[in-house]
């Protein structure tokens, strides 16, 4: 018996007529993925719908993907936190030595004081940062990590609990479907083989009935032939549509539980983004500076600073301090007395401050060895001119001979009243470099008259008659 075909009956892509199928079989059944032999797809990552075998699993890699995304907003922000804390140390090496040039600087008054103001709010500014570095390398950080430690348990063997968890639902839900999805493909197969063995079988048949050379008892076997091809692909096509029969049966079923392990995944995923946008809004909060009452006041006492600079008040002060508003001492006639004149006692000199020295100079050897073992230091009050001491209830200081030489009174006092003393050699030359001071060759011996004061000095008479002060490591005892 003869078989038509109809060719007319347009069929889907898995061999059967649209009105065979369900819409939703229908998606589920076009799928072309390879499964392996426990049902799962040997390439999970195909482009294909979600209700695919296998490609489930890019919702399980998305559990992974949330973790490491922990790290990378963590490690995003610690970068910047470090940025902000290398602005905060220029910020402070910047106030640091500009506030020294500007005041070693020419600038004063009001106008240099608001030149500081930029180095003072530069500090603040710095704190500020150093702050804000603290806070997104330390608050923010740790907060992410104390989530991403509870959101994400590990397991002994590796990987996360709530992969494991997600994967495992998934596969469990899905299995019994691709079992059947497995027979489906199965008897799909088996039902085109069974077309194709039936087109042959008929156009062999087609052949034989027009060649001529054809007996009838060849004919009638390709006949034969083809009725049974036919009869077979009938039942195929039978236990082919009962086999998607039955996974049409499982879709509701099978679309419920993907959709509950979905949900579960759905929702941890909200809490990562919820978290993730707090997380996000509170860098926000710590960055934007300018909501800070320390930010504002900073800017606010700069500006009154710089607007507070008058002109005319620090040329007032420069006139007052270095200009025609200084005072001045013009000189007056004085009478001259006794108690005006200037003492040079031992005392005197050791109550002086130690810091206020110099080194003696225009000292020569006449031995051309070497020079005293160290130097001697003065008094530099000592060499200052004494005119610019002068005040208006002062008297002005009278002029004493030089090299040593006492004024003739005092002279005289020295003469009456003999002192005793040690004779000593001066063992280096020695010019004297104020008036109260002797001058005397090496060799020359002098009468020690007191003992070594604070800063070094003695006061001795020379064989003259002249009485002075002279460096004590530039003399010796006469009997050594």
């Amino acid at each position: 018996m003869f078989v038509e075909l109809k060719p007319a009956v347009r069929m889907t892509s898995c061999g059967l007529a649209p009105s065979a199928v369900s819409p939703v079989a229908a998606i589920i059944l076009c799928c072309t993925a390879k499964m392996s032999s426990n049902g799962d797809l040997s390439d999970p990552g195909s482009s294909g719908s979600f209700w695919e075998p296998g490609n489930y699993k890019r919702t399980v890699k998305r559990i992974d993907d949330g973790h490491r995304l922990c790290n990378e907003v963590v490690s995003c922000f610690q970068e910047r936190a470090k940025i902000e804390k290398s602005y905060a140390l220029q910020l402070s090496d910047w106030a640091k030595r500009w506030r020294g040039v500007v005041e070693k600087g020419p600038q004063y008054g009001t106008l240099e004081k608001a030149w500081h103001a930029f180095m003072q709010a530069a500090d603040r500014l710095s704190e500020l940062h150093l702050e804000l570095r603290e806070r997104l390398a330390c608050e923010d950080g740790e907060k992410v990590r104390t989530w991403q430690k509870e959101a994400f348990r590990k397991q002994m063997m590796g990987g996360f609990k709530e992969t494991k968890d997600a994967d495992d639902g998934f596969r469990k839900a899905q299995k019994p479907w691709v079992r059947k999805l497995k027979e489906v493909d199965a008897s799909k197969k088996s039902y085109h083989q069974a077309r194709k063995e039936e087109r042959t079988a008929v156009t062999r048949e087609t052949h034989a009935k027009a060649d001529p050379t054809k007996s009838q008892e060849e004919v009638r076997k390709f006949t034969t032939r083809a009725e049974r091809c036919s009869e077979e692909a009938d039942k195929v096509k039978q236990r082919y549509t009962k086999a998607l029969d039955e996974l049409n049966r499982c879709n509701p079923r099978y679309m419920e539980d993907m959709e509950q392990v979905f949900d579960l995944t759905q929702d941890a995923e909200r809490r990562r983004l919820r978290f993730f946008k707090e997380v996000l809004l509170d860098i926000h909060t710590h960055l934007d500076l300018s909501v800070k009452d320390e930010f504002k006041g900073l800017h606010r006492d700069l500006g009154q600073t710089i607007q507070a600079a008058n002109d005319a008040e620090d040329l007032r002060w420069w006139r007052n301090a270095h200009g025609p508003g200084m005072s001045m001492n013009w000189p007056q006639f004085e009478e001259w007395s006794p108690e005006a004149s200037r003492s040079i006692s031992s005392k005197e000199r050791g109550g002086r401050a130690k810091d206020n020295v110099v080194t003696l100079t225009n000292i020569v050897s006449s031995s051309g060895g070497d020079g005293p073992p160290s130097p001697i230091t003065m008094d530099p009050g000592r060499g200052k001119d004494s005119s610019s001491d002068w005040s208006d209830e002062e008297s002005p200081p009278k002029v004493q001979a030089v090299n040593g030489v006492m004024e003739e009174e005092e002279q005289e006092e020295e003469e009456e009243a003999p002192v005793e003393g040690v004779r000593v050699r001066a063992l280096y030359d020695y010019t004297g470099q104020e008036a109260d001071e002797l001058s005397f060759k090496a060799g020359e011996e002098l009468l020690k008259m007191s003992e070594e004061d604070e800063q070094g000095w003695c006061r001795g008479r020379l064989s003259g008659g002249q009485v002075g002060l002279y460096p004590a490591n530039y003399v010796q005892p006469a009997c050594s």
